[in-house]
C-alpha cells in the first residue's frame, strides 16, 4: 500500500529545513531507522554531499539517519532496500534527467507503490505526478523523457502562487500558465501553496496543511478545495 508525503516545500519563511513537518514525518518515518536520500535536483547547483548534510541534520531532530544515494554503488539496490525514501527539491529537469541516466525512475515508482514510506518536496514532489510538465523550474537539461513515477493520477504545481492583484508585474500568472498546459493537455493539475502536503495512503489522498489547494482541470474553471479534503476524486 503506497504511504506517500508529497510537500510543496521544504521550508517555510522563518523557519529552519523541514522544520514544519517534522512532527508528521515522526509518525510517516515512524519504522525507519534509517532513510535513503535523492538529491539529484541540487538547489542553487550545490552538491550532493552538501545537500545530504542538511538533510541529516533535520532528520537527526526526530531521531532518523540519513544516507545519500550517491553513496552506493548500486542505487536501483539501495532504492530496493531502503528503510524510508526521500527526494529532495530544486530542479525538477535535472531530478529527472538524473533518475533516468541512472536506470531507477522505473524502480522507484516500483518500490514506493510497494509501500516503502516515500517524502517528496518540491520537485521530489513534481515527480510522484504523471509528468513534470507543470514545474516551474527552467528546463537547463534536457531529460530523455517528461513522464515521471505517477504515483498520483494527476500533476502538480509545487509553491503555487495566487495572482497579486496589487503587482505591476505583467507577466504570466501561474494561473495563465497552467491554462497553457491545458491547451494541449487534459490531465488535472493541483495548485499546491506553500505549507501543504498530500498524505497518499493507499489509493486515499488527503490535502494536509492550513491552506486550500486549486485544482485546475481543462475547460473547466479552477475549484478550490479545502484543507481536509479526500482527493481521490482527481483522475
Amino acid at each position: 500500500m503506497k504511504n506517500i508525503i508529497i510537500a510543496s516545500t521544504s521550508t517555510l519563511h522563518n523557519e529552519g529545513y523541514l522544520d514544519y513537518l517534522l512532527e508528521t514525518l515522526q509518525i510517516h518515518f515512524k519504522d525507519c531507522k534509517t532513510i535513503l536520500f535523492i538529491p539529484y535536483a541540487r538547489p542553487s547547483g550545490i552538491s550532493h554531499e552538501e545537500y545530504t548534510a542538511t538533510v541529516a541534520l533535520a532528520f537527526a531532530k526526530i531521531n532518523i539517519g540519513v544516507k545519500g544515494i550517491h553513496e552506493f554503488e548500486n542505487p536501483a539496490e539501495a532504492i530496493q532496500n531502503a528503510e524510508g525514501i526521500f527526494t529532495g527539491g530544486g530542479n525538477t529537469f535535472v531530478l529527472v534527467s538524473q533518475l533516468y541516466k541512472n536506470k531507477i525512475m522505473d524502480v522507484l515508482a516500483e518500490t514506493v507503490k510497494k509501500g516503502t514510506p516515500y517524502l517528496g518536496t518540491s520537485a521530489g514532489s513534481n515527480i510522484c505526478g504523471m509528468t513534470i510538465q507543470t514545474t516551474n523550474d527552467m528546463p537547463i537539461v534536457y531529460p530523455p523523457s517528461f513522464q515521471a513515477l505517477g504515483l498520483i493520477p494527476f500533476n502538480l504545481n509545487a509553491h503555487y502562487l495566487d495572482a497579486n492583484l496589487q503587482s505591476k508585474h505583467m507577466g504570466e500568472t501561474r494561473e495563465t500558465r497552467i491554462k497553457e498546459f491545458h491547451a494541449y493537455n487534459s490531465l488535472p493539475v493541483l495548485g499546491l501553496r506553500e505549507g501543504s502536503w498530500l498524505n497518499a495512503k493507499g489509493e486515499k489522498i488527503t490535502l494536509e496543511g492550513n491552506l486550500s489547494a486549486r485544482l485546475f482541470r481543462q475547460n473547466q474553471l479552477p475549484e478550490e478545495l479545502e484543507s481536509g479534503s479526500d482527493l481521490s476524486f482527481i483522475k
